[in-house]
């Protein structure tokens, strides 16, 4: 699968933050379930005047 986009970029989240926490949780309640490993990545929505 290859996603291409000039609307979104990847947040930049901090080691301590809470919704890190919250992406790695969910990474792994998603892996027990199908049995395979799993990555979320998070983005962000662009600025309008940011985009191209």
């Amino acid at each position: 699968m290859e996603i291409r986009t000039n609307e979104y970029t990847i947040a930049a989240l901090n080691e301590e933050d809470s919704t890190l926490k919250a992406i790695q949780d969910a990474e792994a309640t998603i892996a027990q379930i199908t049995g395979r490993d799993i990555t979320l990545i998070a983005y962000e929505k662009k600025p309008i005047d940011a985009e191209e």
